[in-house]
């Protein structure tokens, strides 16, 4: 095969496609996928009251991912869901969790990791509800806590545990957290989460559980990190994927306004306040300095806002949240490090104050607004910079954005 340059070319890219290939088929095999659609929670077979506890949380009929996703998980398979915030995941693995719990025995028998305190503590939330008439223990087990009073919690004996993973792996090691009933363990935003460098730690904590459990990656993209844990820790799982186009862009109105210059985007702003204040709005912007400094420029314009950023202690985070959550602030300023936490059931507008970085912000953004089923508006301000990111974001969603017309108030 000596031959011309071309030849040892065309070679190796002949060689690269069958490696390929060999690669790719040995995914098919490993995965299977599963197809089996439940158009109503009641066709689930679900117990009795965890029904009860997701009919009281609001859900109606089940998203896509739930549809699929649900029974596979309640019948103790391994699964790998892949679909992007905001479809529902979490009640997914929370209604697969709460269908397999022994209720007898108060000992952890599901561990949950999440990337961030807030998505743990949501996702606390909605075990919590969904479990309300199960009578379920949740705790989380997140940084910036007391470890003190983890300690104490878990040592009373809970159900399930949700946390993040450095503060998980510390309670296993400390024998604070017993790992001998745990049955089931999930990954949420496992994309995020080895994104964000916790691979060690994850493979550690695995090497902690014990070795027949059931296995769940929850994630809206496949990195081939993830793929590796996958098949490192998972046996025969099948996967479950719904695509970018059944996601909750739809029922989210999509405007730009032109604002031409970065210094006009506050008064533009300020014009809008009247009628962010009629529902409850967020305001996202790329930085924590801008965070502060939009707070300030509207606060010194007698306009009410709340503001949370990755700088402030857990503790002011959850008061601000709380607040904004129980609709006594409307207005809340923030950066995407928060968007995946902030799952606020009356959020009809939001505002990107600065276009995201990355397309894929984009939908964690704003697919809160509609939330699955919901109306929303979304407003993004585009100076002449950032042109080629709204034409970007619209190849990327295949969505067109209309600038806004002059009835806003009218659409919330």
């Amino acid at each position: 095969m000596a031959g011309s340059a071309p030849e040892g070319t065309q070679f190796d890219a002949r060689q690269f496609d069958q490696k390929l290939n060999e690669v790719l088929e040995g995914q098919d095999e490993f995965f299977t996928s599963y197809d089996e659609v439940h158009e109503s929670f009641d066709a689930m077979g679900l117990q009795e009251n965890l029904l009860r506890g997701i009919y009281a949380y609001g859900f109606e009929k089940p998203s896509a991912i739930q549809q699929r996703g649900i029974v596979p998980f309640c019948k103790g398979l391994d699964v790998i869901q892949q679909a992007q915030s905001g479809t529902g995941k979490t009640a997914t693995f929370c209604s697969g969790v709460l269908q397999q719990l022994d209720y007898t025995l108060v000992q952890c028998q599901a561990l949950v990791l999440a990337p961030t305190r807030e998505l743990a503590q949501q996702i606390e939330k909605v075990m919590r509800a969904l479990g309300d008439y199960l009578g379920v223990k949740v705790h989380a087990c997140v940084g910036g806590t007391s470890v003190r009073e983890d300690q104490r919690i878990l040592q009373a004996g809970v159900h399930v545990v949700v946390g993040t993973p450095g503060r998980v792996f510390d309670m296993l090691k400390r024998q604070s957290l017993r790992a001998d009933s745990i049955k089931m363990f999930v990954l949420d935003e496992a994309d995020e989460m080895l994104s964000r460098g916790f691979k060690d730690q994850i493979y550690d904590i695995f090497q902690l559980l014990p070795p027949k459990i059931q296995v769940g990656v929850f994630s809206a993209t496949m990195p081939p990190e993830a793929l590796e844990i996958t098949r490192k820790f998972m046996s025969k799982p099948v996967r479950i994927l719904v695509k970018r186009d059944e996601l909750t862009l739809e029922g989210i109105k999509q405007f730009y306004v032109n604002v031409e210059k970065e210094e006009w985007k506050l008064e533009t702003l300020c014009d809008l306040y009247e009628t962010l204040a009629i529902t409850q709005s967020v305001i996202f912007v790329n930085t924590r300095r801008k965070v502060d400094w939009l707070t300030d420029k509207m606060r010194s314009r007698d306009h009410t806002v709340s503001a949370t950023h990755g700088d402030m202690d857990q503790n002011t985070r959850d008061i601000i949240m709380r607040e904004f959550r129980s609709g006594s602030s409307r207005v809340l300023i923030t950066t995407d490090l928060l968007a995946r936490g902030i799952d606020v059931q009356q959020v009809s507008l939001v505002i990107n104050f600065d276009l995201p970085t990355q397309p894929e912000n984009y939908l964690h953004r704003i697919g809160r607004s509609g939330r699955f089923g919901r109306k929303g508006v979304a407003i993004n301000f585009v100076t002449r910079d950032d042109e080629r990111m709204l034409f970007d974001i619209q190849k990327f969603y295949n969505v067109v954005v209309e600038e806004l017309p002059s009835n806003v108030a009218d659409l919330l």
